[in-house]
């Protein structure tokens, strides 16, 4: 690989959607031009979470990777990331997607908010029946 180029993925999940960059290095993860470990700070297990593509392909010493992710809140943005690195990866490594498929990671989580409906009080939450 070239000085400056790099493998590029998309993942989305929820309301958040990560723009993952794979760059060939030693290991250094950042996200939104900060640290992993300070972006993750008050939880470790979203912070070992995210690497765990290239964890599963033995690729962690690597890639550093850059990631720029928005919206939603830190659980879906963690997946967002997980898809997003996973997808980089089969962009630089065509052979790798067997593997990564087979662990569920190229597989993005369709579950959404539902929108709330006129009349009722939230998506399905309806008022309260009154007998009398």
């Amino acid at each position: 690989m070239a000085e400056g180029t790099y493998f590029y993925g998309l993942g989305r999940r929820k309301a958040a959607t990560a723009r993952a960059r794979l760059y060939e290095g030693k290991g250094v993860v950042t996200i939104n031009d900060k640290p992993a470990n300070v972006y993750f700070s008050e939880n470790k297990t979203q912070l070992a979470e995210i690497t765990d593509p290239l964890a599963l392909v033995n690729k962690q010493k690597e890639f550093d990777v850059t990631v720029k992710v928005s919206g939603g809140g830190l659980a879906g943005q963690v997946d967002a990331i997980k898809l997003a690195i996973a997808k980089a990866l089969t962009a630089g490594h065509a052979d790798l997607r067997t593997t990564l498929k087979k662990a569920e990671f190229l597989r993005r989580d369709p579950r959404e908010k539902e929108r709330k409906k006129y009349g009722l009080r939230s998506a399905r939450k309806r008022e309260q029946y009154s007998k009398r």
